[in-house]
């Protein structure tokens, strides 16, 4: 991407809302003509309206479920038959769900696989091949998260499709380079998305005035959506692997590979104080849905 985004195909996933939305405007308003789906139709229709008042070019685009193979699987094989493949392909759609394992669902561990991990799945099987075959390189973009390299509290099925997609991109990023795709690796901290106010807690009541001071105080920390879309653009236009979104996450993640001992004591610590947080003395406990 060294010579700019202008006139490049550009499939972005999750582009009704958040960091999704902020990437398709930004990739506007850089000339990338755009090929857009989301789950939510009406966000997803938002977003192509105003791309387009940006002056951009949406040539297709589709509310569909990632987690659905044979809905991603339609939709590429339509696109392909209408147009020539992706320069640039990235998954950012995405949703998150805390608990501890007394409390997680079977179907909350379900959906972060079925979304998180599996849907960035279909989208590669369906998209990089004809990537691969037009033999013009590109990009292949993953939003992973912080949860993705580090252990986060409460985050155990969350991190199981983050550190997974994490392997799944180091892989892909040696396997293609010889197609001189690049593959670069999102891992955003706190960023202020619609996703932070609807995250699940597992049995967790978010009405709480503790639990809702602790949500304000994360939000307090997060950074702009259009913020992580400009070091998006950035790394990738770079052909980074580890793009971070905050100082923060690279600092936690080099504690981490650096001073292993140190970091398991902060990190014990940390769930403590996460624990005591989320779960205030009076508040009431919701049994798994």
């Amino acid at each position: 991407m060294v010579d700019g985004f202008a006139g490049k195909r550009a499939f972005v996933t999750g582009a009704a809302s958040g960091i999704g939305r902020a990437t398709a405007l930004r990739l506007a308003r850089e000339g990338a003509e755009l090929y857009l789906t989301d789950v939510n139709a009406d966000g997803l229709s938002q977003t192509v309206a105003d791309a387009r008042s940006l002056g951009a070019v949406v040539a297709e685009h589709r509310a569909l479920d990632i987690a659905d193979y044979d809905a991603v699987a339609q939709f590429a094989a339509d696109i392909h038959t209408r147009h020539p493949a992706m320069d640039i392909v990235m998954n950012i759609a995405g949703i998150s769900a805390w608990g501890t394992v007394e409390q997680l669902t079977h179907r909350q561990w379900r959906s972060m696989i079925d979304v998180n991990l599996m849907g960035p799945v279909h989208v590669i099987e369906t998209f990089l091949p004809p990537m691969v075959a037009a033999g013009r390189g590109g990009q292949l973009v993953n939003v992973s998260s912080a949860a993705g390299l580090v252990a986060l509290p409460w985050h155990a099925a969350y991190s199981a499709s983050k550190f997974g997609l994490r392997g799944l991109s180091e892989v892909l990023r040696f396997d293609l380079a010889r197609h001189d795709i690049g593959v670069s690796l999102v891992v955003p901290g706190a960023v202020n998305t619609p996703l932070v106010q609807t995250v699940q807690i597992a049995g967790v009541d978010r009405d709480h005035p503790k639990v809702q001071r602790w949500v304000k105080v994360f939000s307090g920390h997060a950074v702009s959506p259009e913020k992580v879309a400009d070091r998006i653009l950035a790394g990738i236009s770079r052909n980074r692997y580890l793009i971070y979104t905050s100082p923060d996450i690279w600092a936690l993640y080099t504690f981490k590979r650096l001073a292993w001992w140190p970091y398991s004591v902060a990190m014990t610590r940390v769930n403590v104080f996460f624990t005591r947080a989320l779960r205030p003395r009076g508040a009431s406990f919701r049994p798994p849905d």
